[in-house]
């Protein structure tokens, strides 16, 4: 695919970065990081050739400086509150953040319980850690927070809160979703530094809205759509346009918080370091724009594709309405509507000359391939060996999967695991594809090219299941579809 964004100067760039805000402050920085820290899919598709993890590869630049600290907040822990991409709840998603971490040779310095108020699920899960060797603080709710500053800057307000004992220059404060406290977190962290005499400072390391891209890049906007369920808002920054004579961008939320934060900071540490929200970031993204072209054309689909996936809920829940809406208004203020992706076409155009459901994909040369339900394959199947026969140049006319491998699963599903639907889903499909590999020299070539689909861009003419929707997903593969069901009835599976 095109690229458009260039990751060894991003690390470069940032590690630089933050480096310098550490020096600003004395050698201690307390570094909120908002979004995600990797698996950032959403970065990776409006900057084309931005890695999902490669916030992460920056950070190990630096290993030796950085120690991590998780913020959870007790309430989502008694709520049991889950993460939509991965489907775990927070607190187990704590665990994996950690392992991750440890694996890749970061330190994890402890855990933090946010607006801790005895909640029983919190209290297990805080003997849970205490068990597995993690040490856990507690933080608690701060009545008036975050308007009554006297109060919530006093001993009756951080001062309550555990001091979090921390070791290195570089404090990451991360959490497995927002809400989670991070921000308090750190000011909370600076309260008790200061406190002790220890010189520290905070910073924010947020992605998006890219403050150095103009208010209505496309990337931008993209973050907009991305944020339609926060009811988020790209602005100009007041504050810093006024403070420097500099137009940058940011979101509403941290511009309408703003006030109140610099005036906790000017009691906490004298002065505020920050005339602005611009001024407390560290991204260096916009620097690392290689092609700004191939950028506004990603974020573009996008856009799209996130108005598709809010069809898509809606006609699965049922609500969603005011979204829907409201990406209308974002595609139409990014210039762009529901056929910008040639692959949307390809695959109605398919479904209406065959009369069955049909995807198209647009692979990375630009072809747009399609397939359709067929006797043995479904949608997604079908679609998926043909694009994978398109890029190893193989006879798409050529049967690659052997019948013995396709029929045991299609009895498998019907006639021990009860499902009226003999077809393979896009999984099992490839399943029957690695098996014929072990005697086929051409099922062994068309599965190699499974890395070739990496970034294509795929559309369906109905809902497709979310076993086939997770098997494109971890094939890189962006995925959109029609807000109509194969079938008409009331329950779907």
């Amino acid at each position: 695919m095109r690229q458009g964004f260039d990751n060894k100067k991003y690390i470069e760039l940032q590690s630089d970065n933050i480096r310098k805000r550490i020096a600003q402050f004395g050698g201690k920085l307390y570094l909120e990081f908002g979004g995600k820290l990797f698996d950032d899919y959403h970065a990776s598709r409006v900057l084309p050739g931005f890695e999902p993890d490669v916030k992460f590869q920056m950070l190990k630049t630096m290993a030796h400086d950085v120690e991590v600290v998780i913020a959870i907040n007790a309430n989502h822990i008694q709520q049991g509150k889950a993460r939509g991409d991965l489907g775990i709840p927070y607190d187990e998603d704590v665990l994996r953040l950690i392992d991750i971490f440890r694996s890749h040779g970061l330190y994890v310095g402890s855990v933090v319980l946010t607006q801790y108020a005895g909640q029983p699920a919190a209290d297990a899960y805080r003997h849970r850690l205490e068990q597995l060797g993690v040490t856990c603080y507690l933080h608690y709710p701060i009545a008036g927070y975050p308007h009554d500053i006297e109060h919530i800057v006093s001993e009756d307000g951080y001062g309550r809160n555990d001091y979090v004992e921390t070791s290195r220059p570089l404090i990451v404060v991360t959490a497995p979703g927002p809400g989670s406290g991070k921000l308090a977190t750190c000011l909370s962290q600076l309260y008790h530094e200061h406190r002790r005499g220890i010189q520290a400072g905070y910073a924010k390391y947020e992605t998006f809205p890219i403050w150095n891209l103009p208010l209505n890049h496309p990337v931008n906007i993209a973050y907009e759509a991305a944020t339609v369920d926060l009811d988020d808002a790209n602005i100009i920054d007041p504050f810093h346009l006024e403070a420097h004579g500099e137009t940058t961008v940011n979101y509403n939320r941290d511009v309408e918080a703003f006030p109140v934060l610099k005036a906790m900071m000017e009691r906490i540490m004298g002065e505020s370091p920050y005339q602005s929200p611009t001024d407390m970031g560290v991204n260096m993204a916009g620097y690392a724009i290689s092609d700004d072209e191939a950028c506004r054309e990603a974020a573009k689909l996008e856009i799209v594709r996130r108005y598709f996936t809010a069809c898509v809920d809606l006609k699965r829940s049922g609500t969603g309405e005011e979204q829907v809406e409201r990406l209308l208004s974002i595609m139409k203020k990014a210039g762009v509507d529901e056929n910008l992706s040639p692959a949307r076409a390809a695959a109605l155009d398919k479904e209406a000359s065959t009369g069955a459901p049909a995807g198209a994909m647009v692979l990375s040369d630009g072809r747009v391939i399609t397939g359709k339900t067929g006797v043995l394959l479904g949608a997604a199947s079908a679609l998926l060996m043909n694009a994978l026969k398109a890029v190893t140049d193989v006879d798409p006319e050529l049967p690659v999967i052997d019948d013995n491998a396709i029929e045991p699963i299609c009895r498998l599903k019907t006639e021990h695991l009860n499902s009226e639907n003999r077809r393979l889903h896009s999984d099992e499909t490839l399943i029957a594809l690695s098996i014929t590999s072990a005697t086929s020299p051409e099922a062994a070539r068309v599965i190699n090219g499974l890395e070739q689909l990496r970034g294509a861009d795929a559309f369906f003419s109905v809902i497709i299941s979310a076993t086939d929707e997770a098997l494109y997903r971890k094939l890189g593969i962006t995925v959109c579809c029609e807000p109509k069901y194969e079938r008409v009835s009331l329950y779907h599976k």
